[in-house]
């Protein structure tokens, strides 16, 4: 069967082939081609770190070039699996891609290259490596950058409200926005506590469901042994609480201007977002107000760390790589001390390294860029996505699901995730 999410990647596969193989002129058998994404910050980390390799080891050079254009990376990597015309290396591939990479057999296991699962040991904790962990035993994906998702608030609007405390629990929160609605209700343009995606698209629900599942949850799966394991108390609860959001009128369900950030022209106090915001807002003139970050809210009787969802983009060798152990050698100078710092210098974005916060090597770095830091103590709580090849299709049930009870009200949150749940399991049978 053609899963319904591949139906607009099949579409476009033969014009990205085209594309492909015309940008893809460099000869594999004398170097590496390596794929970056089209981020500038990264084309400048990925490009100073293969002209570093290229310096040292003309003998074995890589080639890097930004991945070509496309309406998204996901559908330019499945043209190029479909027209065998991928890279050698490619890094900004999301983790949950990489399951039906590998049952597809078009990545290396890294497993089988020397010295990857001593280096893996030293930089990632046991809970990352038994995450990024095939099921079929293997390791395909390099654990490479995460952007734990936080809630972001508007410091100065919640001092003019007299909201005195950030609203940690799903009570908590849900009298703050009260109060902020009843402060604004004859604001122009209307306000609004905060803000989520409500369009019908699966990788919406990875900033609003997902996160506050995992953080209800202590970072619970959604799929366990092939079958759906969310209709649960946490799932159910997030549901509620989303919910009750729009139900009071705390968000709206209008989808967002694109032409205008309802965060920046202060029509919305909060949103659950990562990292990123930060040097944007920084970079924004004249701006009037403060901003912070804590974790995402929880249920009331919630107990342990908080849980997050990481956001995370990982590394993978594409079996089409005549020289699959220099590309690993050429991904470690990605991936060491003085790489990681790189990458913070000069994305922003955070290794998923273990101790980032606590290691001395770093120290300068967070000292100079302090927000940051409550993100690197937050990598020890957060989570990828399942290894399964079919969570793109769980994640649109589930959304499916989300449109008719959070945002429009139409079923109760149990009957909603009974009802997900039951088509998981369908779908996850089906595609045995």
């Amino acid at each position: 069967m053609v899963y319904p999410f591949l139906k607009n990647f099949l579409s476009c596969i033969f014009f990205y082939i085209t594309i492909i193989s015309c940008n893809n002129k460099t000869d594999t058998n004398k170097e590496l081609l390596f794929w970056c994404s089209n981020n500038k910050d990264e084309i400048t980390f990925s490009k100073n770190a293969t002209d570093n390799w290229n310096k040292l080891f003309p003998g074995s050079s890589v080639h890097m070039q930004p991945i070509p254009e496309g309406q998204s990376s996901e559908e330019v990597i499945l043209a190029a699996v479909v027209g065998k015309t991928t890279p050698d290396i490619y890094a900004n591939m999301w983790q949950g891609s990489v399951e039906m990479y590998a049952q597809a057999n078009v990545l290396i296991p890294l497993d089988t290259l020397k010295g990857f699962l001593d280096f893996i040991h030293q930089r990632c904790d046991s809970n990352v490596i038994k995450e990024i962990t095939s099921s079929d035993g293997h390791i395909y994906q390099v654990p490479w950058k995460v952007n734990p998702i936080m809630t972001i608030y508007n410091k100065t609007l919640f001092t003019q409200n007299k909201i005195n405390d950030v609203p940690k629990t799903y009570t908590a929160y849900q009298q703050a926005a009260e109060i902020f609605k009843n402060n604004n209700k004859n604001s122009q343009p209307p306000k609004r506590f905060g803000y989520t995606a409500v369009k019908v698209i699966w990788y919406e629900r990875l900033f609003n469901f997902y996160t506050l599942y995992l953080a209800a949850s202590n970072g619970a799966p959604l799929i366990v042994d092939n079958k759906a394991a969310f209709n649960n108390k946490p799932a159910i609860e997030v549901f509620r609480f989303l919910q009750s959001l729009y139900t009071n009128e705390y968000f709206s369900r209008e989808n967002s201007a694109a032409s205008s950030d309802p965060f920046v022209i202060q029509t919305i106090a909060t949103k659950w977002t990562g990292p990123w915001e930060i040097s944007y807002l920084n970079r924004i003139p004249d701006r009037n107000f403060d901003f912070d970050y804590y974790v995402p809210p929880v249920p009331d009787d919630h107990v342990g760390p908080v849980y997050t969802y990481a956001d995370p983009k990982n590394m993978v060798i594409f079996n089409t790589c005549k020289q699959p152990q220099v590309a690993w050698e050429f991904i470690k100078t990605l991936i060491d001390k003085n790489g990681d710092l790189q990458l913070l210098e000069i994305s922003g974005q955070l290794p998923r390294r273990k101790e980032l916060d606590t290691d001395p090597f770093y120290g300068d770095f967070f000292t100079k860029n302090p927000m940051l830091l409550p993100f690197a103590k937050q990598i020890p709580f957060v989570k990828g996505i399942d290894n399964c090849e079919s969570i793109v299709e769980v994640l649109d049930i589930i959304s499916q699901e989300y449109e008719a009870c959070v945002v429009y009200g139409k079923k109760t949150p149990e009957k909603s995730i009974e009802d997900a749940e039951k088509a998981v399991n369908v779908l996850l049978a089906a595609n045995k």
